[in-house]
């Protein structure tokens, strides 16, 4: 599913751009354990390429946020903000008025792609481990330590 990832999901890059390592992200806007795996995953950046891909699964606010974050002129500052606005229960950031059609259809699609791969909950992680080459994943969120375990890199 990581070639499936790479022709299909839309989501926004955080992290080191030029990392062969690449770990897919789904996740909810609106999922609380989506915003502890973004702070988890902050100390892994430097060397891990992380794509967020945003999906609508909880309500039609976590899609208008997706749309919103893969809008954003600097979607890394505006998901940080969200982030710390959910997990401070105060409901992320605002959805944009400028949000383009095509972030809206994104999301869209992100959320199909989802289901059509029949996972469950988010956040949920694709990556190539850099270890043994092999594709891995897994639901739900984990702190730093057990990421990098996951992608094959050594925790900070």
């Amino acid at each position: 599913s990581l070639e499936i990832m790479a022709a299909e999901a839309k989501g926004f890059t955080a992290g080191s751009i030029m990392s062969a390592n690449v770990a897919y992200v789904f996740f909810d806007p609106q999922c609380p354990h989506c915003g502890h795996l973004w702070n988890a995953s902050l100390p892994l950046q430097k060397k891990v390429r992380f794509v967020w891909v945003p999906v609508g699964l909880i309500s039609a606010t976590s899609s208008a946020q997706g749309a919103t974050l893969l809008s954003a002129t600097d979607p890394v500052q505006a998901m940080t903000e969200h982030e710390t606005s959910l997990l401070a229960k105060q409901g992320g950031i605002s959805a944009s008025a400028s949000v383009t059609d095509e972030a809206k259809q994104a999301v869209a699609a992100n959320t199909e792609l989802f289901n059509n791969l029949g996972l469950e909950g988010v956040p949920f992680t694709i990556v190539k481990n850099v270890r043994t080459g092999q594709p891995v994943t897994r639901g739900g969120s984990m702190e730093t330590a057990m990421l990098a375990d996951l992608i094959g890199v050594d925790a900070p």
